[in-house]
């Protein structure tokens, strides 16, 4: 039987998966992301989706792989995870009254039948204008380490914006009815259905 293997250590996307009822295991995919940063965005991320995949796919056999990548762009810009308390500040005064994109590179490998599906998924977030007051705020809570763009839309950082246009989970860091459609392609059917090649994994 295939199991299906998360390949990060992100609490988020661990978080999300669970909420669907996906029964899977965890395994970190050390890959490094600058060598690839003069890609378009959307690249970007479906190639380092595939990246995580394929390193996670050199550790295990005959299973299913999930990879996600997240990247926050302004202005064809990526804006990284920050490096310390003042670029976390810098990147929220820059988001702050804006438009800006979150883009998630997805990449699900079956590696019984050695096929893969990659795709990226695009939501539109727009920040309110920010006090300095705010800013300093969020950035005390701490909730901006380890955040693409500096915040997370899953804790306080949801106070921060005004609206979204697109997957709300994809902001999150992992677009789930995008992963639910290349789980289907390949043969993981999480609404009904009969998979193919036996997969385990939904309860």
């Amino acid at each position: 039987m295939q199991e299906i293997i998360l390949a990060s250590a992100s609490p988020r996307r661990k978080q999300l998966l669970e909420q669907v009822g996906l029964e899977f295991s965890c395994m970190t995919a050390d890959v490094d992301e600058e060598a690839f940063y003069n890609l378009h965005p959307g690249d970007l991320v479906k190639k380092l989706a595939w990246q995580k995949a394929q390193a996670v796919a050199g550790r295990t056999e005959q299973n299913i792989i999930i990879a996600a990548d997240t990247v926050v762009v302004l202005d064809d810009v990526i804006m990284g995870k920050p490096l310390d308390r003042e670029d976390a500040r810098q990147k929220l005064t820059l988001l702050s009254g804006r438009e800006h994109q979150v883009m998630t590179g997805i990449c699900v490998v079956n590696q019984q039948n050695e096929s893969h599906s990659t795709e990226f998924e695009v939501t539109k977030v727009w920040f309110r204008h920010l006090s300095n007051g705010e800013i300093q705020g969020y950035l005390d809570c701490g909730e901006w380490v380890d955040k693409a763009g500096g915040y997370g839309i899953q804790g306080l950082g949801a106070l921060l914006i005004e609206k979204i246009d697109g997957c709300y989970f994809n902001v999150v860091g992992l677009p789930l009815s995008k992963l639910y459609q290349l789980l289907y392609k390949q043969g993981v059917y999480l609404l009904g259905g009969e998979a193919p090649n036996g997969v385990q994994g939904w309860n």
